[in-house]
Formats: C-alpha cells, structure tokens, sequence
C-alpha cells in the first residue's frame, strides 16, 4: 500500500483537554486545582494493610489503610482528585467478560470481601469448584480438546499466567504488598477493582480454537455480560474470515463493550488484528516506571538497561566481556540452545544478540548452561529502544540496539573488554512514557483502510499483574505476581476503562464509549513532548491512533460520535460484501440495494483515514454529553499537504443528548509545514511530519476539568 495517498485525522478530538490545556481559559481557581494536596479515597475493600515507606513506591503514595477506614491516601491534584475512579464507583455493577486461558481463582485479586452480588440480569454459569461475587462465573471451552483426550468438562483453571495476568489488569482487587522478585513493591488494582469478572477459558496452551472463541462469545452474551476482553486475534484477514469480528458484532448489538488487541507484529505496517471497526484496537504503550539493570564497560562507558532479576549479591568488579557470535556464526551471536558450545563464556559477561525467534529467558539459561557469570541483550535494530523487564536466569540487562552497538565498538577497541552490570532497582518519572512499543502492530487496516487503526495505545510494557505461581528463580520470592508486556496487556486496561465508564454512563452504547475514549487522548508524554515510538522519534497515527488513552478526560468528554447497529450494514456494502456475506456479519438478512452503501469516511467514526486525491467530503455527527448549554467554535491543525474545510464552524446546543451535524472537506494542496496540536502550556509546535494529526474544536464554554493519575 502507497503511504503517501494517506491522510488520517482524530477529528473532533479533545474539545474538552483543550480548553484544560490551552493557557487562554487558565485561571488562579485553575492553577490552584493543579496544586498537590493530601486526599484519602476511601474503597470498599476490608482487607487494605498499611503501606510501609519505600523507595520503590509512586512518591504520591502516602498510605493505606485497613483498620481505621478502607482506602488510602495520596498527593492528587484537585483535578485528579475528581477522576474517574471516584464517579465511577471503582466499575461497580458491570461485568466484565475475559476470554483467555482461565484464572487462578485463589489469587487475592480476585477475593470478594465487600463485592456486593452479581446484577439480577446474571445469567451465568460456574464450573470452579465455586464462585464467589468477585468471579460470578467460569467456564471452559474446549469441547474437541477434551473429546480428542477423552477427558469431560474441565474448570478454567489458568495453566500458564496470562489468563489471570489479563483478567487481574482489567479488575483485579486492590491488593496490598504486591512486587515481582522484590521491585515494583506497592498496592496492585486492576483499572476497575469493584467490576464482577466472568472468565471464559478459550485458550489451551498455545491453542486458542476459534470453534471455543465463538462458543463463548455467544455464552458471554446471553449470560450478561457488559465488557468483553480478548488479549488474542487471528492476524490481518477479512471480517467475513475472523471469528472475533462476527462474534463482536453479535455482542455490540446486544449493548456489549468489545476491547481487542492490536496484536505483536509491530513495528511494521499492516501487522494488525482485530481491525472491524465496532471493537476496539487496542496497541501497547509503556509506563513511567523501569526496573534499572545498568551495562558498565571498561571504558567508564554505562547504558541503562532493564531486568526483573535484580541479584542484590553480583559482584561489581568489572569481568571479561566476550560477544557470543565472536566465532563468526550468526547462531551463536543468538545464544539460542547448545550454540555457545565450544565457546569460553566461563565466568564472563556475555553480549547475545535479541533475534531469530529465540526467547529473551531461554538466550540467558544457554549462557547459564554454557557458565556465563551475566548477559548483556542488545536488541534488534527492529526493536530500537524498547526493551523489557524479564524474570532472568541469570544477572542480566537488555539494553537497546543503539548501546548493542556502542558495546560492540567497545568490544572491537581492546584486547581485554571489561563489563559488570549494576542493579539500580525500581525507577519511576520516566519522562519519555508514554512511548509506543516496538513490538505494537501497525496500521493501516487492510481490511477497511478507511478506518484507522488501531484505536488507541494504552500501558502494555512491563504491566505488573496476578500470577498463579510464586516466581523463585533462586531468590525464594513467593509474591504471586508477574510483570509481563505485550498488547494483551493494553487491551485489558482499556476493557476495564470502559467498565468505569460504563458504571459511570449506563445508557453510553458501546460506540459511545469508544468516542469518549478516543477523543479525550493524550499525545503528549510527561515529558510535554509528542508520543515517540520505538526510534525516539515522534510516532504516527498508524502506531498510536487517536493517542494515548485518558480515562479521566473520557468520562467527560463532553460529544461523543454514536453509531447504531444497523449504521455499519451501509459501511459493510460499501466495502464490497454481498449481501448473504453482510448477513453473515450482522445476523440478520440483508440487501444492500435498499438502503444506499456509504464510503469509508461516511461512517460516524471519531477519525479519518482518506486516501488523497479529488476534494472530499464527508458528514459526521455528534451528541451533547457534556454541558447543556454549549458551544464548540472549530480549530484545525491540518496535517502537511491537505486542506480542511468543516461547516459549519461553531456547533451550538442548548440541551443534553442534543445532535449537531457538520461537513469536512479535505482537499489535496502544496503545504511546507503544518502545526501541531497545542502542547500542556497552549504553545503550538512545528509538527514532526504529516502524518501527525490535531485537534480540530476548541469549547467556548467551560466544562468542569477532570485529571487522571497513571
């Protein structure tokens, strides 16, 4: 696909960030909101220990309590202070719908003290040995498995991890004292702590069977669920070839929230799963906190890496520092199993290289096997400056492709190389997070290349979660906790977002959600800079979509860009399918003669993904969520080489749920530059390159601001 016939716009986004932003509307009753203070949020949850003081801990983390109230107390903003968790009651009363490979049921993030019941429309079944009001339901799909084993109906019981890791992200309890090997330490909480959760065990080993996919999406949905979270996918293919598409059609008509992920291909382009657009794209960004492993070479030279084994009793001294591939062999420059034979690594630090379809944990137990005292893992020069925090066998840092390289040099300037690895443990203000990581797939959708994806980026590098099993490698830890990264840890984030404003918004449909979200972003990092992806450099919509997600913002979004069932029968017409093919997506009969097939663009999406050419133009319409009584005057940052035209240029509303309709025209033009969206002080920046999009709607009337805290 040509790239540069590509223009994609979030349009209509961040009418409310804006005005929070924007220094015009500031205030001293403002700037006093953005002020830190001490407030205690009470939960509902008995058992909350009280936190000791640690160095590991978010500094905004004051205490937690159990004895003399249920909560804890934090340094918030005022504006933070009013966020989603408090209107939302913690997702209390929603149900949220896990399809994965099942969960411990044990775990104390799944405890139920406090839960109150399930809602009276739960329909749902238990095949643990029993449930409780915190997993009101658990079944296993797996009917040809156990048929081909001879084995009846089995519980969903979790078998590797991600099951409960996935479940626990989107609304795991608050659980005091959480670490992995030591770092991390805090209080762990899923983004909706008071949602019920239904676990639906689809996944069996490496086996996800789409036959047990479509099984239980059709349970989840007669059984009551609101939220849906599948952290699996089937790879780029047509709606008509994707199991989860025609089932997540079924569950958005019946009111069900559908959160996907985007999937592990990145970074190139077209790498997408999960591209239909009545669910949500989920891709992976990371967070603020690292887990320091420092490369320390003879030269003095230091590259900070990351590693969740942090050995508290590796020497410091500088040791021989040998590269694996040092023989010559493209093999062994891999450490994958019985290369390093033959090689001296005794006692050494050795550089392996991350590539060839080798885990990062299996290079280090073959530089364990082969007597190695430590690894360096240099990354791919793929993979840029994203690196992950693993549980090694042995002292290690995985560091970036930039510093494998410098290493290397180091490496080819001496006869005798030096290196030791210094673990500096649990770092937190990250300035560059949120970045994109580099293994998030990639837009643009092949399947409707009008629709850009993914979504939204949400946290999914080095996410902290529930495990089923204590994690020793050698340290006698038994926290049963794991930090694991990939878009199935994003997705269940954002799945639990939309449970909060669920709980918050009962009648918001699933589109609706899907608006507030994407339209509320960040595309900033803490650092005020534009989002970067794996290079360090600005990332394009094609890796972020409409940003980094924002939930406080998205509970007031104030528009939000709806859309109807029956509106993506005229979308899917235009996109080619027969009739009996539409019928097959959407569930009933279908002609696409009688009612008119719409292009792409025409679709009442919160964005645009046009490919360049004649001037055109295309409708969306919004809905007043926000106050009565308002008025939204358009602004446009249009990206390098295209014209935007919207009439008409203010929207004006005097009640609730009040519709506005308005045109776009996009027109092709010779441009030099573009301006970016307004940065957290209103200045306007030059953009990176066009692909970079703006918010388009500046209110003029004020909308009482939210925060949200990561």
């Amino acid at each position: 696909m040509d790239m540069s016939y590509f223009i994609c716009f979030i349009f209509l986004f961040n009418f409310h960030s804006l005005i929070i932003r924007g220094s015009k509307f500031s205030s001293a009753k403002e700037i006093e909101k953005n002020k830190l203070q001490t407030y205690i949020v009470r939960v509902e949850q008995p058992d909350v220990g009280v936190l000791g003081q640690s160095d590991n801990l978010d500094p905004r983390m004051v205490y937690s309590y159990k004895t003399v109230i249920s909560g804890f107390a934090a340094r918030l903003t005022e504006e933070e202070e009013l966020g989603t968790w408090k209107e939302s009651n913690f997702g209390k009363g929603v149900i949220i719908g896990v399809l994965d490979g099942g969960v411990l049921l044990d775990h104390p993030s799944f405890g139920d003290e406090g839960m109150p019941p399930p809602p009276e429309k739960w329909k749902g079944k238990c095949e643990f040995t029993a449930c409780n009001n915190k997993i009101i339901g658990g079944r296993s799909f797996n009917i040809d498995g156990n048929m081909t084993k001879g084995k009846g109906v089995e519980p969903p019981n979790d078998e590797d991890g991600h099951g409960t890791h996935t479940a626990s992200t989107a609304a795991g309890r608050f659980v005091n004292y959480a670490d992995v090997l030591g770092n991390a330490k805090g209080m762990a909480a899923g983004m909706a702590p008071l949602a019920h959760l239904a676990i639906y065990k689809v996944c069996f080993g490496k086996d996800c069977a789409e036959s047990n996919i479509l099984a239980a999406l059709d349970a989840a949905i007669e059984e009551g669920v609101d939220v849906l979270s599948l952290s699996l996918g089937k790879g780029v293919v047509p709606f008509l070839q994707d199991s989860i598409a025609i089932g997540g059609f079924a569950a958005m008509k019946n009111g069900i929230f559908v959160s996907c992920s985007a999937g592990n291909s990145g970074p190139s382009n077209t790498t997408l799963s999960n591209e239909a657009p009545w669910r949500l794209t989920v891709g992976a960004s990371t967070i603020d906190r690292k887990i320091v492993a420092t490369a320390k070479l003879g030269n003095g030279e230091e590259f900070d890496g990351e590693s969740i084994f942090q050995p508290n009793d590796f020497p410091s001294k500088l040791l021989q520092l040998v590269y694996a591939g040092m023989n010559g062999k493209q093999e062994s420059a891999l450490c994958g199993e019985g290369t390093l034979k033959g090689i001296d690594v005794k006692g050494k630090v050795v550089l392996c290289e991350r590539r060839g379809g080798i885990a990062r944990i299996a290079k280090g137990q073959e530089v364990k096997n082969a007597g190695g005292a430590a690894m360096i893992l240099m990354n791919q020069e793929t993979d840029g400056f994203s690196v992950s925090a693993d549980v090694h066998v042995l002292p290690t840092t995985h560091v970036s492709y930039a510093a494998g390289l410098k290493i290397k040099a180091y490496l080819n300037s001496t006869a005798a190389p030096t290196a030791t690895i210094l673990f500096r443990g649990t770092v937190l203000g990250d300035l560059s997070s949120p970045s994109v990581a580099s293994f998030s797939s990639r837009g643009p959708s092949l399947a409707s290349p009008g629709i850009l994806k993914p979504d939204i980026i949400g946290p999914g590098v080095n996410i902290l979660a529930a495990w089923p099993f204590p994690l020793d490698n050698n340290m006698n830890s038994k926290s049963t906790f794991n930090i694991m990264s990939g878009t199935s840890m994003s997705c269940p984030h954002l799945s639990g977002i939309a449970a909060l404003l669920k709980s918050s918004h009962p009648t918001w449909s699933p589109a609706a959600i899907k608006s507030a979200m994407m339209t509320s972003t960040d595309l900033f990092n803490i650092g005020g800079k534009l989002i970067v992806d794996e290079t360090l450099q600005p990332a394009d919509v094609f890796a972020t979509g409409a940003g980094h997600v924002n939930p406080s913002r998205a509970d007031k979004p104030g528009l939000i860009y709806d859309i109807q069932p029956d509106d993506y029968i005229p979308y899917l017409c235009g996109l080619g399918y027969k009739d009996e093919e539409v019928g097959i997506i959407a569930h009933r009969s279908v002609k696409c003669s009688e009612k008119p097939s719409i292009p792409e663009g025409e679709l009442n999406y919160p964005s645009f993904s046009i490919k360049l050419g004649p001037s055109q133009t295309y409708t969306r319409t919004v809905t007043n969520v926000g106050e009565a009584n308002s008025a939204y005057e358009i602004k446009v940052w249009a990206p390098k080489g295209v014209d935007v035209i919207v009439k008409p240029s203010t929207l004006y509303f005097t009640e609730l749920n009040q519709k506005a309709t308005y045109l776009v025209t996009f027109t092709r033009v010779d441009s030099t530059y573009k301006t970016a969206p307004p940065d957290d002080n209103g200045q306007e920046k030059k953009s990176h390159d066009g692909n970079n999009l703006g918010r388009v709607m500046r209110p003029l009337t004020r909308m009482a601001p939210v925060g949200y805290q990561t």
